[in-house]
């Protein structure tokens, strides 16, 4: 087991006040073997199970069905992880490539996956500046989808675009999907610190974004978004305690919203568990933990260690044993990665 809590540096300033325990936390999560990594939903799962087969069907419908509910949040979402898929086993992607070339979910994933491939090479800004036609392609496979323009925005930020054009993508996109998620993680990270703003521009524009978007819109999670980033990769000007509080209160409203241990919410609700146990919320980080359930995800884990399920795990025992009375400070953990996140999340 990996041990958690130093490699988290827990934030220093005065914790707020406990709350009283909920409900919810009074149960016990699941075993430890019970718990999945990156589980897909059951939309997903059986597309993922038939690539593995060779057979691009089931994924062509599963993301026909998305454009035909302009499902974009979910079409994202599956866009990535079938792009990642066919990182690995591209069989499938490449004979449905040739039997529909011009799919706009073809050409949806080949410009997910030629983005994914070109970031992860040393020579990243010039490969990525090569593979512009294939977004281009993907822009023009259905004029209201807004995914091809989230992967446009990862690339301007890839190729460190300026603002003026990374403007007029954003505004792109925002025609197409005024409360998009994804399109608005994408110009969240092109304002990090670590690329072109700081983190008090990061949260000005997420909570902007919030305060604009329906209650049940996952950019309420925005600002949690941002209180991560800064959280891992602080440097420059302090954000104040109160500002990353009511980050967390936003995203904890949010993840209330949606069922208990469930794949799809969980993707929120690790980050935010994150976020909370940084910001020593126990008993907020523990109902979490039950609303997790099952369902443990790699990012934000994997920023901070080779095996995120083993941290996952460990820091749900160690939200437990805070949440319930003081933790033995000789299981203070040391990261693999001595607590700095890494950066290649894109």
């Amino acid at each position: 087991m990996v041990d958690t809590m130093a490699l988290l540096h827990p934030f220093s300033r005065t914790a707020r006040p406990p709350r009283a325990t909920p409900p919810l936390a009074a149960a016990s999560p699941p075993a430890d073997d019970e718990v999945l990594l990156d589980a897909p939903d059951d939309r997903l799962g059986p597309a993922l199970v038939a690539a593995a087969r060779g057979e691009h069907s089931p994924a062509a419908t599963l993301l026909a069905g998305t454009r035909a509910r302009a499902d974009w949040e979910n079409r994202d979402r599956y866009a990535r992880r079938l792009a990642a898929f066919a990182h690995s086993r591209p069989e499938w992607l490449e004979r449905w490539s040739a039997t529909t070339p011009h799919d706009p979910d073809v050409r949806l994933l080949k410009a997910q996956l030629a983005v994914d491939q070109a970031w992860r090479s040393p020579a990243r800004a010039e490969l990525l500046r090569e593979v512009s036609p294939l977004i281009t392609a993907a822009a023009r496979g259905d004029d209201r989808d807004p995914v091809p323009w989230r992967i446009a925005l990862d690339h301007a930020r890839g190729t460190n675009a300026g603002p003026k054009y990374f403007g007029e993508l954003w505004e792109a996109a925002l025609r197409r999907a005024p409360h998009h998620y994804g399109c608005h993680v994408a110009a969240l990270r092109y304002l990090a610190a670590s690329w072109q703003g700081s983190h008090r521009e990061c949260f000005d524009f997420a909570d902007r974004a919030a305060q604009d978007a329906p209650a049940d819109s996952l950019i309420q999670a925005l600002p949690a978004r941002a209180a991560l980033a800064y959280l891992t990769e602080a440097r420059g000007v302090e954000v104040p305690r109160d500002r990353l509080d009511a980050a967390a209160d936003r995203a904890i409203a949010l993840s209330a919203r949606f069922p208990v241990a469930a794949p799809w919410p969980a993707e929120i609700r690790n980050k935010l568990m994150y976020v909370l146990v940084r910001l020593e919320r126990w008993q907020d980080a523990l109902t979490e933990v039950h609303r997790i359930g099952p369902y443990a995800t790699s990012f934000p884990w994997d920023r901070l260690s080779d095996d995120p399920l083993a941290l996952f795990l460990g820091m749900r025992g160690d939200i437990r044993a805070r949440a319930t009375g003081p933790l033995d400070p000789s299981r203070h953990p040391r990261s693999e990665h001595d607590g700095r996140a890494r950066s290649g999340d894109h």
